[in-house]
């Protein structure tokens, strides 16, 4: 396993799976740079995180250009809406060499429909679209597709579930795992290329009829893979 990153930035943290993993890592001991597209959206949502996590917390907020060149690696949890605007924004401050985690999902919400139903996209999903639009030399992987936003905003709650890592590259995603993994509770596992992205991400809406249905929050469990992953 790789040396998980000591700092990360969310860009999108003010909604609420950018929020809930921010505060799992910041209570880690992450630092964190909240994106938003205001600045003083920003610092708000920073200021929340630490009331929520306490002492210790090392957050900050910045308008999403500015933090998306903070720090080796970013992860984009955006409303499939506001996704192609966000990576065109800042591709202008994205380099080659930092690593981009899409956890963005093209639901039907997005448009007026219904959360259990997805929008085709052109390139197959979020995550391909983003390797599109970001600079060469910025590899992208798909995460956090089945994680329930709601148990990573309950500091309180026991996680106990496995996030699927998608991309071109296990090298990678190993560096997406080694920070994932130091949330208590996540495991992570390499689910194949980012073309699989449209497999995973799809399965958010699976995950979103069954909490309906069973009135619950679901997560995955990939059973009889080996004891070491990476």
């Amino acid at each position: 396993m790789s040396t998980p990153e000591r700092s990360v930035t969310i860009i999108g943290a003010s909604g609420a799976l950018g929020f809930g993993l921010a505060a799992r890592l910041a209570a880690a001991g992450i630092a964190i740079t909240i994106g938003s597209r205001d600045a003083g959206r920003a610092v708000e949502t920073a200021e929340r995180l630490c009331e929520l996590v306490g002492p210790g917390a090392t957050v900050d907020g910045l308008e999403n250009a500015a933090a998306a060149a903070a720090h080796e690696l970013v992860i984009l949890s955006v409303p499939f809406r506001s996704h192609h605007e966000t990576l065109v924004h800042i591709a202008e401050t994205i380099r080659e060499g930092q690593l981009l985690v899409d956890a963005t999902v093209p639901l039907a919400a997005a448009v007026g429909g219904r959360a259990t139903r997805m929008l085709g996209v052109w390139q197959g999903s979020a995550a391909q679209q983003a390797q599109e639009l970001v600079p060469d030399g910025v590899p992208v992987v798909g995460a956090l597709h089945t994680v329930s936003a709601a148990l990573l905003g309950n500091l309180g709650h026991r996680l106990d579930e496995d996030v699927l890592l998608v991309g071109d590259r296990r090298a990678d995603k190993q560096r997406v795992a080694a920070l994932i993994d130091s949330i208590e509770g996540l495991r992570c596992v390499d689910a194949g290329r980012l073309e699989m992205a449209r497999i995973t991400e799809s399965l958010t809406a699976l995950m979103i009829a069954m909490n309906i249905r069973h009135k619950t929050h679901t997560g995955i469990r990939v059973t009889g893979l080996p004891e070491t992953l990476w």
